[in-house]
């Protein structure tokens, strides 16, 4: 069964271009049901039958999530045990609706490729019905939260410049956490006010940066990229201490604790960045279309979320110009 995934999985690496999230949550949810389905004596995907998806869901909605709490490190004699670094979960709680339904997706995602590569007869799980999700609504932070994190920090070092470069671009331009990780320096037209994307899917799109990303840009690769890059850091435009691309933890933290440092309570990430970006845009009366070319989102129905989130500009924009507001 493992080896119909594995071919699965390089489908998806190579000729589909997932993201890299995408890959792993597929691998480790098939692999789930690959475990789960020989512990029912079930050993070959063409012995898999409709009633075993539905037990292994059934399972899974039924299963008791384990513990997330990680072992204390040993204090020395006489001092108090570290606190875990994680709060245990409740013991009672159950699977999510979400995590149920990209479980359904990933069985779905795999049956469609192997009947279409004919190496099972038929598409079992497209009789699978995906539970409803629940519309999260974008968190998107204020203009003058933007401004508190956007504000310049001293003293410089290339480690700012870098984290300035990387919140005024992600700002700017709305990119995505794998799009910064991932950006190359050939992919840079400074001069011109733009960038080449390369985002889901392998799809390229072309984001504008203003100016003050640009600035930021020119002087973290001045006087920052130069003392960080060592004899063999690629080519990625924003590099750690070590030389080395940004791994996501290690990207998303830094923004957490420049936001923190900067007195934002809230939690500060790339997609909360992504959000702003296009909420903005959508309250100062942007088309919604445009901003979709810009997100690089494959259908208009994944931006029209951002139409729930400008609420209080509609009101605004409804007692100013209603006659009888």
């Amino acid at each position: 069964m493992q080896s119909l995934v594995e071919d699965f999985l390089q489908y998806v690496r190579h000729e589909r271009g997932q993201a890299e999230h995408t890959q792993k949550t597929y691998a480790a949810l098939l692999n789930k049901f690959t475990t789960w389905a020989q512990t029912q004596g079930v050993s070959d995907w063409k012995s898999v039958g409709l009633q075993h998806l539905r037990a292994f869901l059934e399972h899974e909605r039924e299963r008791m999530l384990e513990p997330k709490g990680r072992r204390p490190a040993l204090a020395p004699a006489g001092t108090a045990p570290a606190k875990p670094a994680h709060k245990p979960r409740d013991p009672r709680q159950r699977l999510s609706g979400e995590s149920l339904y990209l479980e359904i997706a990933a069985l779905r995602a795999f049956y469609r490729y192997a009947e279409n590569e004919k190496k099972l007869e038929a598409n079992i799980a497209e009789n699978l019905s995906l539970p409803r999700r629940w519309q999260r609504l974008p968190k998107a932070l204020s203009s003058g939260e933007i401004e508190k994190l956007l504000a310049p920090e001293t003293p410089e070092s290339p480690a700012t410049l870098c984290d300035q470069a990387v919140l005024e671009l992600a700002y700017a331009s709305g990119l995505r956490l794998a799009e910064l990780r991932n950006l190359r320096l050939e992919q840079l037209h400074l001069e011109a006010g733009f960038i080449n994307v390369i985002g889901k899917g392998n799809k390229e799109r072309v984001a504008p940066v203003g100016k003050k990303a640009v600035a930021a840009l020119l002087r973290y690769l001045e006087e920052g990229r130069v003392k960080l890059v060592k004899p063999r850091s690629p080519a990625t435009v924003f590099l750690t201490k070590r030389g080395t691309p940004f791994h996501p933890v290690t990207m998303w933290l830094r923004m957490k604790r420049r936001a923190r440092r900067a007195g934002i309570v809230r939690n500060v990430t790339p997609h909360a960045l992504r959000h702003s970006f296009a909420t903005h845009l959508l309250e100062n009366g942007a088309d919604l279309r445009v901003i979709q070319e810009l997100l690089g989102h494959a259908s208009i129905s994944t931006t029209e979320v951002y139409t729930h989130v400008a609420g209080s500009r509609l009101r605004e924009v409804h007692r100013k110009y209603h006659p009888r507001a």
